[in-house]
């Protein structure tokens, strides 16, 4: 088992936790500078027309300074988490597990959220219960320019993703638009239900950039 090198992202994707499971140790790097259009603020769910972006807004610096990302602010002038929950609940409200997970996940479209840093380390510490991935994390105390530790902190870069060939599983919207690979765990969640552990386990994901 060995430890991996991580971006904390706003609910990962499947991809990113197959590497979870597999690993002993999750180091998330938090030193890092921030940079747009990266999964840090986002994450893809299957809607009826197909892939959805849920985006979380944040409040850029206003001198144009580059932010860490443990000092990125969400901006609450509009209610996106409500956006965000209707958007899940309208997409898989008939999926076999919705209802099942729902009160767990409830509180993190309703509770204030300030930090997104912290609120993306909250989110994968529930999903991990709710999935029952047991593993240890720890977060970098600088920036790691030359990690000897399995470095996956590519998979943020939203526009530069890799084709993981991931097995397919059935999808509730499967019938519209065909099946989806590689969105949110929560896509996994809510149609696999109690097996998603064991289909994240029984992949394998080339770790090399």
């Amino acid at each position: 088992m060995k430890k991996i090198l991580l971006h904390p992202t706003y609910f990962p994707s499947i991809a990113q936790m197959v590497n979870v499971v597999h690993a002993h140790e999750v180091i998330f790097e938090v030193e890092d500078n921030y940079q747009k259009q990266t999964y840090r603020n986002r994450a893809y769910i299957a809607h009826s027309n197909g892939k959805l972006l849920l985006n979380v807004p944040i409040k850029h610096s206003k001198d144009g300074t580059r932010q860490k990302t443990k000092e990125v602010v969400v901006e609450n002038d509009f209610n996106w988490q409500s956006q965000h929950w209707k958007s899940l609940q309208t997409a898989y409200r008939t999926s076999p597990f919705f209802e099942f997970y729902e009160d767990e996940l409830e509180p993190l479209f309703t509770k204030n959220v300030d930090s997104l840093l912290q609120h993306n380390l909250t989110i994968f510490e529930i999903l991990c219960d709710l999935i029952g991935i047991e593993v240890i994390s720890s977060k970098t105390e600088a920036f790691e320019v030359g990690p000897i530790i399995s470095d996956l902190r590519f998979m943020v870069e939203a526009k530069k993703e890799k084709n993981y060939s991931l097995l397919p599983y059935t999808q509730v919207l499967e019938a519209h638009h065909g099946f989806i690979p590689n969105l949110s765990v929560l896509d996994l969640l809510f149609n696999e239900g109690p097996n998603t552990l064991s289909y994240l386990e029984s992949q394998q994901i080339n770790l090399q950039h």
